[in-house]
């Protein structure tokens, strides 16, 4: 007698694989379409805070400075730029691709004691980190008040 066994995570795992496929990103040759669409994906960001600064730390492995850009407007700091899809040689054969390509962009609402001026970014083993200062706030001193 065979007996089937139910394995809900087995069955969720199928479902959600099969849901994927038509999502993933086409490559050159692939069903003999070009490269054309940018296939968008969000790097993986950290946002700490010290007294002194917000530290936010960004994931971008295999990304250099130059595909890299940073801006602060209105409050909002704005990280964004590309990772490009290597050139296939004519005699590679791809098994499997899961890196992500393609632009990112991912935006930060800075809280009111952030500091323009200053804000400084380095990149450094594929991270990227942005350094906002905190505007000094002066502490409020108590004052006494005589009650006639």
């Amino acid at each position: 007698m065979n007996l089937m066994r139910w394995e809900p995570l087995r069955e969720t795992g199928d479902f959600f694989r099969s849901m994927s496929r038509p999502m993933l990103p086409r490559w050159p040759g692939m069903f003999g379409e070009d490269f054309t669409t940018k296939f968008e994906w969000s790097p993986a960001v950290d946002v700490k805070e010290t007294d002194s600064e917000y530290l936010v730390t960004a994931e971008l492995p295999g990304l250099s400075r130059e595909d890299v850009k940073v801006t602060l407007e209105d409050s909002v700091l704005t990280i964004e730029g590309e990772r490009r899809h290597e050139k296939e040689l004519k005699d590679e054969r791809i098994h499997r691709i899961e890196r992500f390509y393609g632009g990112f962009c991912r935006s930060f609402t800075l809280p009111d004691d952030t500091r323009a001026e200053g804000i400084r970014a380095e990149t450094k083993d594929g991270l990227l980190k942005v350094h906002v200062p905190k505007m000094e706030i002066e502490k409020a001193k108590a004052v006494e008040i005589k009650v006639n």
